[in-house]
């Protein structure tokens, strides 16, 4: 039977995490964050404005073109006021969390698929320190 069947034990634990964490009482309080900041048409108009004013910056600045004072300031100024609205503020905390819980899942996933067993806190250190950086190998003697 494949691992991806609907009926494997791979896929039936993936949907025991997948509703462990749809239950889990810190999740639903972000996901509520996301929905607020979601329905306040005024903070995500200011987060769209920062976003883009932050590419446009940073495209100037990757093609070699020096920022002026003033653009730097007025960026700055934008986001100290979008920080300040605590809807847009919940909601960059929020999506801030959610992507870090799901960069540790799939760090845990793809260190025991690399590994071949459940990965040890000494798995994910060494993984960190850049020995095998999570690629698979390396050349140091991580396997």
């Amino acid at each position: 039977m494949s691992m991806l069947a609907d009926d494997s034990a791979v896929m039936t634990k993936a949907r025991e995490l997948c509703a462990a964490i749809a239950d889990d009482e810190r999740f639903l309080e972000l996901q509520k964050q996301v929905e607020s900041f979601l329905d306040d048409e005024a903070a995500k108009l200011m987060y769209q404005s920062v976003h883009e004013r932050g590419s446009e910056l940073q495209q100037k600045q990757h093609s070699g073109v020096e920022l002026g004072a003033t653009e730097i300031r007025e960026f700055e100024s934008a986001r100290e006021e979008l920080l300040a609205n605590p809807v847009a503020k919940n909601f960059l905390d929020a999506q801030g969390e959610l992507e870090t819980l799901q960069r540790a899942i799939g760090k845990y996933v793809g260190l025991t698929l690399e590994l071949g067993r459940v990965p040890t806190a000494d798995d994910f250190a060494e993984s960190e320190s850049g020995c095998c950086g999570g690629g698979g190998g390396g050349g140091c003697g991580c396997h």
